[in-house]
């Protein structure tokens, strides 16, 4: 079996539970849910859906980064909704932090997620 590395950085909120910020196995990395945390309060962004969800990639990024990648490498993103009303805005957003090829991805409405966000994305990423 391949050596799991753990990917930790501070400049992504800590994990709040039994995991890690993301885990290399071989040139993949798996990263873990983010939702808008800011890192250092380890507070919500507050209400708005386009800080928070800025705020995430931020979060995602930063992971990436410590990963020793981008997200030119992420090849699945996995978006997790509250209002599935917010799809075009999250496209939109998306299209800062993306040029194509763009990754493979789903978007998922769900009821609701951790610390009351109204966004949450993981990912793999391919080194």
């Amino acid at each position: 079996m391949a050596e799991k590395i753990i990917i930790a950085t501070d400049k992504a909120p800590a994990a709040i539970g039994t995991y890690s910020q993301a885990v290399k196995v071989g040139s993949t990395v798996y990263l873990s849910g983010q939702i808008p945390l800011d890192p250092v309060s380890m507070t919500l962004v507050g209400d708005d859906f386009e800080a928070q969800t800025v705020q995430v990639f931020e979060n995602l990024k930063a992971v990436c980064e410590a990963a020793g990648g981008s997200f030119a490498d992420i090849v699945k993103l996995n978006i997790f909704l509250t209002d599935l009303s917010n799809f075009a805005k999250v496209n939109e957003i998306m299209g800062r932090y993306f040029s194509q090829p763009y990754p493979a991805r789903a978007a998922i409405g769900v009821k609701e997620l951790p610390r009351g966000s109204q966004v949450e994305m993981d990912g793999v990423m391919e080194l």
